[in-house]
């Protein structure tokens, strides 16, 4: 049902916590899992590229070890628009990620919105 997973990370708590999820998703599924960072071109969490292959490769490690099939991507720009396009090019079928408030309602700048709104695919958002 879910051939590939999209799991967009950056390093938030959240992110650490929605991984577990990605994991468990992908795990019973068989499911191939495409992690992807997205480097915003202003300064940000996210601009340092140092970290944000420390990161992914933290990330790809843990996922492999479970015996799980994982990509790297990295892309620039603005992450709720990268995520939608990348989950489009890689015929995502599912989008897993985390959200910062308990609830998306009335939050319509936080990128968890924005991908509800633009993805192609279903997306589970991770309180």
């Amino acid at each position: 049902m879910f051939d590939t997973v999209l799991f967009p990370i950056d390093q938030s708590r959240q992110t650490m916590e929605t991984a577990a999820v990605a994991l468990q998703l992908a795990q019973r599924h068989g499911s191939r899992v495409v992690l992807l960072s997205v480097v915003e071109a202003e300064e940000g969490v996210m601009h340092d590229p140092a970290a944000v292959a420390q990161l992914l490769e933290q990330a790809r490690a843990s996922f492999t070890q479970a015996g799980v099939a994982c990509e790297v991507l990295e892309r620039e720009g603005k992450p709720a628009f990268v995520i939608g396009d990348v989950a489009d090019e890689i015929n995502a079928d599912v989008i897993v990620m985390g959200t910062r408030g308990i609830t998306l309602e009335g939050d319509h700048q936080s990128t968890a919105a924005r991908v509800l709104q633009l993805a192609p695919c279903p997306v589970l958002v991770v309180p």
